[in-house]
């Protein structure tokens, strides 16, 4: 075992969870113990009965989001089961707690019925503020996030989908910029057609980029295609305007965009060298990417991004998931809707100045205090405009 594996597992060991509960109010004598709890918590109680709602006020629903997987595509790792994905919800809560304040709790359910998990998350939802499910595996995962939007009267957001869409688009239309490409008449490959590739193709559908060929280990989706899975299908009838088959070597010549969600070591420089000039490519499968961006540069790809931190223009969907949840959060948006990830995407976009931008600096960093703040804001812009609601100053604890 190497020594960053060994090192990984012997913290994990130390920690024991990387997540604690923490009393807020004191309890140390019988008048706070009778106000904490019985019999003044009945005061908050008989209140919230009369009005639902005001348990964003008298409890701490507002600031409490729920982590759900059933651990069937956990990481690159696939279908691994609940409790072995435990550790990626835990570590999910941790972000949700260092970079936006929020309580996050990690819920693993033990069933790969999409029936019983809808049921589940519905049955537990007036627990949290908001549902963010996880490592969930496609097609599965469109049919639970949709049914449980419908359903629940909170904010739903499946992160694998929608973060990652979020992040690419962000770092495409800074990328744009560096090349001097215009959107609108792009050839865009996307290699992996499960959860995150659909919802990229479609959040580069709403950007207007261009026109985008999504590919399977089958080959190109393509209307009519034997493989197409139902959401392949519907996705076949609004893109590939060009009805391409073949490999994704063979779709990918003359292409602007190459966005990899697939599988490490499945491009190589010659097919980047197969691309229209000044390319864009964001290989994002981990923790090995499509083709190293090194490799990718040196075939004569303009600007490369990837998953790892280890490279330039890191995809990491911290970027994305803390801003969204804190901005639906404290305005109360009952779901996150198209118009506020498109917002999400272009706030995290204009964190970096124009003048700032180069090949090497397309995306921010996640550290960086003015994304989640950016992000906040944009999607408490975007509910005000929906609802009318006056949005009050983003707050992000620290």
């Amino acid at each position: 075992m190497d020594q960053k594996k060994e090192y990984a597992l012997k913290k994990h060991a130390a920690w024991k969870g990387k997540l604690s509960i923490e009393c807020k109010c004191p309890i140390t004598n019988k008048e706070e113990l009778a106000v904490a709890y019985t019999p003044g918590v009945a005061e908050p109680c008989l209140e919230i009965q009369k009005d639902e709602h005001l348990a964003y006020t008298y409890t701490g629903k507002g600031n409490t989001v729920a982590v759900i997987t059933d651990g069937t595509a956990v990481l690159g790792l696939g279908d691994i089961g609940p409790s072995a994905g435990m550790p990626v919800m835990e570590g999910k809560c941790a972000l949700f707690k260092a970079f936006a304040g929020i309580d996050a709790v990690p819920i693993c359910i033990n069933s790969k019925d999409p029936d019983e998990i809808v049921n589940t998350v519905y049955l537990i939802s007036k627990s949290f503020g908001g549902i963010n499910l996880e490592d969930i595996s496609a097609p599965r995962c469109f049919e639970i996030e949709k049914r449980l939007i419908e359903m629940c009267d909170i904010p739903v957001f499946h992160d694998d989908q929608h973060g990652t869409a979020i992040i690419a688009s962000a770092g495409i239309l800074n990328a744009l910029k560096v090349t001097g490409k215009k959107a609108g008449n792009l050839k865009i490959v996307i290699s992996g057609a499960g959860s995150a590739g659909i919802s990229i193709a479609k959040m580069f559908l709403r950007f207007q980029f261009g026109d985008i060929i999504l590919c399977d280990r089958e080959g190109a989706i393509y209307e009519g295609a034997p493989f197409n899975n139902p959401e392949q299908e519907k996705m076949a009838k609004i893109t590939n305007r060009q009805h391409l088959s073949g490999s994704l070597a063979d779709v990918l010549k003359d292409a602007d965009i190459l966005i990899g969600v697939s599988k490490p070591g499945i491009v190589t420089q010659d097919m980047i060298r197969s691309m229209a000039k000044d390319p864009i490519v964001f290989v994002m499968a981990n923790p090995v990417p499509e083709i190293m961006p090194d490799e990718a540069k040196a075939a004569g790809a303009a600007v490369v991004g990837t998953g790892r931190s280890d490279f330039p223009n890191q995809v990491n969907n911290v970027i994305a998931f803390p801003g969204i949840f804190r901005g639906a959060l404290d305005c109360g948006a009952p779901k996150i809707t198209e118009e506020m990830k498109e917002a999400a995407a272009r706030a995290i976009a204009s964190v970096i100045p124009d003048e700032e931008l180069t090949a090497e600096n397309v995306l921010p960093d996640g550290f960086n205090p003015l994304v989640v703040k950016r992000v906040a804001e944009a999607v408490m812009a975007c509910y005000q405009k929906w609802s009318g609601f006056a949005a009050k100053q983003c707050k992000v604890k620290k």
